[in-house]
């Protein structure tokens, strides 16, 4: 990538990385507002049940094929650079939907996208965590979860839009507006700085110090909170590098609970349900009696909903914590769920589905669909300020240094690949077991509370390195952990009262880097 200069304000890199979300939520809702249109339902000969249903899971399977190779890219080249390479296919994806003659063609446009959108979904929270101070993490990465929402936002009205548009211009038109985001994307991103925990991973310590200088001091590499940071990151990164090698490191000395937790709840987040609204909500609201264009701006007030209560989730993730998101978003999404499926069952089945759309099999009508209307809106409400931006914070902060790439691509995975089932067994689920596709989700969301009190220690307001300790053997159990209670402070208050530099640090940290070696041989030697 060409020399140019580089801006290490933390929330300007953030809103150029997070147009990685944007991406996925262009694709999301490139769908939602299309699915319900006569322009759409002729052109592909009204697609129903597993057909609908593999259409946008394509989105899903792509995204798992992205997940799996974003870790090692990433790796390889650098945080940065990987969502860079993410761009290739989603220009040509982009550009495959805009041409679309079939179903065939669809699905593979999307899936294409789907690369990105997993490469992205992975590696830009990765990137704004190992750049973003400890005390700001929550509310950085929280600008992807934002930066989701006004992509699916924007373009759903872009649908909407296109929607008065007669033929097949109007959902050609809308999808081929997805290359805007790449684009700005493209250009913004030379001007970011590399991660600094990646340079010392790959032992580029000079660039990663003057790069941590820039983001937390103006500069100033000798900074107490530089040289503190810098202390954590050196030591975390020796012991790392004297853990199992390869696979083994993902399981190895207490690394199981973190893998198992990054991945769950990555899974507990789709398994929610919220999904069914933001992929399908034009389905529930035409099962609630509205029809036309009403039914299409109900939808999409949903999608302002979503922005605003993230948006408050902004100033509040960090002082709340995770832990307590987890819990009560869960539960909170349980109920809503079990009130929209029970009056979802006092509905009329429709054989052949309302106005022939066999995805809408019940029609219905008075209070009780004002009430499925209302509790939808609630159910977004809550998961925009819990599970929606909370899941995706902690999965980057659960992984060490030297796994943090690739483990968040298992993450990812366990995001994408419930995603693409979720896609792909909703129309299905609505046509054949109806209103209690929601009560099972609300089931869910209760064993998921139940996980996230029992296996998930608090991670809120501490550094990266300081998490390794909430799953070590012996660590703490997960109810008895509290946000904050940092060691960071600790070595900032060390470094002062010694006056360290830079300097010192890295010399201690040879010498430990040295003393770990010697005694791995010594100990190879006696074996």
């Amino acid at each position: 990538m060409m020399k140019l200069p580089k801006i290490y304000n933390p929330w300007f890199v953030a809103v150029i990385a997070t147009l990685g979300g944007a991406l996925f939520g262009f694709d999301i809702s490139s769908m939602s507002a299309i699915i319900g249109t006569p322009q759409y339902r002729n052109y592909f000969d009204n697609p129903a049940g597993i057909i609908q249903g593999s259409i946008g899971a394509a989105l899903a399977a792509g995204s798992v094929v992205g997940s799996v190779i974003a870790g090692p890219i990433s790796n390889w080249c650098g945080r940065r650079n990987s969502i860079a390479i993410a761009c290739v296919p989603w220009l040509i994806g982009t550009a495959v939907q805009a041409a679309v003659t079939g179903v065939g063609m669809l699905i593979a446009g999307r899936v294409l996208n789907g690369i990105t959108v997993g490469i992205t979904s992975s590696q830009v929270p990765v990137y704004l965590a190992e750049i973003a101070k400890r005390e700001k993490r929550g509310a950085l990465i929280i600008i992807q979860q934002l930066a989701i929402e006004w992509g699916i936002f924007i373009m759903y009205f872009i649908g909407y839009g296109c929607s008065f548009i007669p033929g097949s211009a109007s959902f050609r038109v809308a999808w081929a507006m997805q290359f805007v985001p790449c684009v700005f994307l493209m250009i913004g991103l030379p001007f970011l700085p590399e991660s600094p925990r990646w340079l010392a991973m790959k032992d580029r310590n000079e660039e990663a110090v003057a790069i941590l200088a820039g983001i937390q001091a103006q500069g100033d590499r000798n900074n107490p909170l530089v040289v503190a940071e810098w202390e954590d990151i050196q030591m975390t990164l020796q012991a790392e590098r004297q853990s199992a090698p390869g696979w083994r490191k993902f399981v190895y000395n207490g690394m199981w609970k973190r893998t198992f937790a990054g991945f769950t709840v990555q899974m507990w987040q789709q398994n929610s349900g919220a999904n069914v609204m933001t992929y399908y909500v034009v389905y529930i609201f035409a099962m609630a009696g509205l029809k036309g264009n009403t039914k299409l701006i109900a939808s999409g007030v949903q999608y302002a909903l979503f922005i605003i209560f993230t948006g408050v989730m902004f100033f509040y993730v960090d002082k709340v914590g995770r832990r307590p998101l987890l819990i009560y978003g869960a539960l909170a999404m349980g109920v809503c769920h079990i009130i929209v499926g029970g009056l979802l069952s006092m509905g009329e089945v429709v054989p052949g589905g309302v106005e022939g759309d066999r995805n809408v099999p019940i029609e219905l009508t008075g209070s009780p669909a004002n009430a499925v209307i209302a509790f939808s809106y609630m159910l977004i409400i809550v998961y925009a300020m819990t599970l929606a931006p909370v899941c995706w914070i902690y999965a980057a902060e659960v992984w060490s240094l030297e796994t943090r790439a690739v483990g968040m691509s298992i993450a990812a995975i366990g995001n994408w690949l419930f995603n693409f089932a979720l896609g792909l067994y909703i129309p299905p689920g609505f046509i054949n077991i109806k209103y209690a596709m929601f009560i099972i989700f609300g089931i869910m969301c209760f064993l998921a509370a139940a996980h996230f009190y029992l296996a998930y220690p608090e991670t809120a307001n501490k550094t990266l390195e300081e998490i390794e300790e909430m799953f070590a053997h012996g660590g703490p159990r997960p109810w008895q952990t509290r946000r904050g209670e940092s060691r960071l402070d600790a070595l900032v208050e060390d470094a002062k009262a010694n006056h360290l530099t830079i300097d010192d640090v890295s010399k201690e940290g040879a010498k430990r880097a040295a003393s770990l070696t010697h005694s791995v041989h010594v100990e190879d030697a006696k074996a």
